[in-house]
């Protein structure tokens, strides 16, 4: 097995990626197994075979045992994934999931006793779909009973910003690289740990509520249960019930319908507070009791002058006025930087959510 270290931007974390090899671990845990749990939007169909698609999609557990190591089956060979063990989240173990089947060694050597791990989808379903096939543990090892599950829940829809599109680049770095896409550190995810709250992220680098970069929009695309590109797939939004909802969308509207004049006619200022109202309407129906907090930036729809955050602002009032009252908003400043939000920005806005959170929900 080769591997190399990487330093994170800003959190001096040492990873190490990781590529198949063989496994010298004895005992086989199925992805039935009821003592793992996952998290997020997986799709389960084949107990046997469960699909990970999702960004910050996941598996936790505890287990005895040396060794422990995933058996992955991957779509495109461009995922990558974050293990954490014995909650160590500064140094994770970072898979890079080569097309195909394979087995990844995660954890070696460890001490005799008992040890969690924590597995999470790094990148989104732009790059694809993830079999998770199992587990394998040392020889005489078991599984132990799973962590518990935090009691608060907060769902998430947004675009490359909570998908954390290049969190993990350097500033004059390129945007776009997989392995440089880390939900695990988006300001989605750090806020919800914040708040203790499991969390579900529904999130699509480039896409918008009116117009996207490809064919599809959040209002068709955020009830599919698989996240590889628009499909006729199912969530059924009855299996899980948040008590916040953050939407966090239409940066790609702003640069689509302003700068690059795609959609024709073009919307005027009623219409662009219409559609984010109906896609905010569509949110309350699958979930009428939940406060829903209406974000946005911090790329440059937020800029000084711009008027994006006045249609979330005008959305909400009117939505407050016609009798729903669980919904607030929240803008994330733009900084002046000029590409994804890095590590840094992603932290600063965690820190500006979990205080609306804890303003808005006594949490």
């Amino acid at each position: 097995m080769q591997s190399r270290p990487r330093s994170f931007a800003g959190a001096l974390a040492l990873a190490t990626f990781l590529c198949a090899g063989p496994c010298s671990a004895a005992v086989t845990v199925a992805p039935s197994d009821p003592k793992l749990q996952y998290t997020g939007r997986i799709d389960f169909a084949d107990p046997a075979a469960p699909v990970l698609s999702w960004p910050g999609t996941g598996i936790a557990g505890t287990f005895t045992g040396s060794t422990l190591a995933l058996k992955l089956d991957d779509q495109r060979g461009r995922n990558y994934f974050n293990v954490f063990i014995d909650g160590d989240v500064a140094r994770p173990q970072v898979v890079h999931a080569a097309k195909g089947s394979g087995t990844y060694t995660v954890a070696s050597g460890l001490a005799a006793g008992p040890h969690r791990f924590l597995v999470t989808k790094r990148t989104e379903g732009e790059e694809g779909a993830t079999v998770f096939r199992g587990l394998e543990l040392a020889d005489g090892a078991t599984l132990g009973d799973p962590p518990a599950r935090p009691q608060r829940r907060i769902e998430f829809y947004g675009d490359s910003i909570t998908s954390a599109m290049g969190n993990e680049a350097p500033d004059d770095g390129p945007d776009d690289l997989p392995a440089q896409k880390n939900s695990f550190l988006s300001y989605a995810a750090i806020a919800a740990r914040a708040v203790d709250a499991e969390a579900h992220f529904i999130s699509k680098s480039g896409i918008g509520v009116m117009i996207s970069w490809f064919p599809w929009t959040m209002p068709q695309y955020f009830d599919q249960l698989d996240a590889v590109d628009d499909n006729a797939s199912a969530w059924d939004f009855g299996r899980w019930t948040p008590q916040v909802v953050v939407i966090n969308l239409m940066q790609n509207d702003k640069w689509l319908i302003d700068r690059e004049k795609r959609l024709q006619p073009v919307p005027d200022d009623a219409e662009r507070v219409r559609r984010y109202r109906a896609f905010v309407a569509q949110i309350r129906a699958r979930y009428p009791q939940a406060h829903i907090v209406c974000a946005l930036g911090s790329m440059d729809a937020t800029e000084a002058g711009s008027r994006w955050p006045g249609y979330v602002a005008t959305a909400v009032a009117q939505l407050r006025q016609d009798g729903d009252r669980h919904l607030s908003t929240l803008v994330f400043p733009f900084t002046g930087f000029a590409k994804h939000p890095r590590l840094r920005h992603h932290q600063a806005n965690a820190v500006l959510l979990e205080k609306h959170l804890r303003e808005q929900m006594g949490w």
